[in-house]
């Protein structure tokens, strides 16, 4: 008989004939964006965030949707509030509960009002209100600063359902991702008996030692690089030794899963993990995705071809529209029960 690998993975991903010209032609063009122009650390963190929203850099600025609403949460710190944006289904219905959602941006750059399109998405799609969190920036707000106000306004959510129904999504892309995983394992603990009915986790980055190879060895600049992820790193952990960045509140690689799921009656919530094979952080996800199912939850990693990082806010990349498609799918699986 032959022997059958415990793990498998559909290699077609991987392969270069597998790309779409489309993919091709916007990351040649995001490579550009990515070498070319001030950056962040060169200009100040806040200034660059200004110059994004005034659409002066190779990027456009961002467009905002009328029906979108701002209210804020409250923090631990009595004195201050998170700000948060709201989407709410078109049609009029009722919302079956809440999406939390993340932005991503390294924890430096977004805000949460940079994705609304997407959220909008979620919300018609999968009759959900979905809210996205202004989370405090680096590096005037350094960790834990946006894990802190991610567990907050989560932990809100999930004690007044009476204000946009119960939480029971959460998502988010890049550092939005990382900042998802530590909010839910922190929920784990603090809010055991309410079980989310999933994650929806983008490109996330999980190793802040940023020692996985999919990283060390890239020398594709489109959109990230090693470079720039130490200074995201850098920014949001200042003086963190590697070693100290691998502890598992700050690096969730290298927590204890299955120790983590055994502290809520449901375990770990179902989890989808998307990510391309052009992005340095393939490797954070394959392996997080890994990891969840061997815990004993459910896990779904799909990878795109020659996807780049944040390829899914690219509007009209076919490749971007599949894999959101699959996003919110995953979520509307929930909502109605067919999964």
């Amino acid at each position: 008989m032959s022997i059958r690998s415990d793990l498998t993975i559909d290699t077609s991903k991987f392969r270069p004939e597998n790309v779409s010209g489309a993919t091709k032609q916007v990351n040649s063009f995001l490579k550009g964006v990515t070498t070319k122009g001030p950056r962040w650390h060169e200009v100040g963190a806040a200034p660059y965030r200004e110059m994004r929203l005034q659409g002066k850099l190779a990027l456009p600025a961002p467009t905002y949707l009328a029906g979108a609403t701002d209210a804020t949460l409250p923090s631990r710190d009595s004195s201050r509030h998170i700000p948060i944006r709201i989407y709410k289904p078109d049609n009029g219905q009722p919302s079956q509960g809440v999406f939390f959602h993340a932005h991503g941006g390294g924890w430096v750059l977004g805000d949460e009002k940079s994705s609304d399109q997407v959220l909008q998405r979620y919300a018609n799609g999968c009759q959900l209100t979905a809210i996205s969190v202004g989370y405090r920036h680096a590096p005037e707000d350094p960790y834990p600063a946006a894990v802190h106000d991610c567990i907050d306004a989560a932990e809100y959510l999930i004690d007044h359902p009476e204000e946009y129904g119960p939480l029971r999504f959460m998502g988010g892309e890049s550092a939005g991702a990382y900042l998802v995983v530590l909010a839910t394992f922190h929920l784990l603990t603090s809010r055991p008996s309410h079980a989310l009915d999933g994650l929806a986790l983008q490109y996330g980055l999980y190793d802040q030692s940023l020692g996985l190879p999919s990283l060390t060895i890239t020398t594709r600049p489109i959109m990230i690089d090693r470079a720039a992820m130490e200074r995201f790193c850098g920014a949001f952990l200042p003086g963190k030794t590697p070693s100290e960045r691998r502890d598992p509140s700050i690096s969730p690689i290298y927590a204890d899963l299955a120790g983590l799921a055994a502290k809520s009656p449901k375990g770990l919530p179902p989890a989808l993990f998307v990510v391309g094979t052009d992005d340095p952080l393939l490797d954070d996800t394959i392996l997080m995705g890994t990891k969840w199912s061997i815990a004993g939850a459910e896990s779904i990693v799909k990878i795109f071809p020659g996807a780049a990082h944040g390829f899914t806010a690219v509007p009209g990349l076919p490749v971007a529209e599949e894999a959101n498609a699959v996003s919110v799918q995953f979520v509307k699986d929930r909502v109605t029960g067919s999964k």
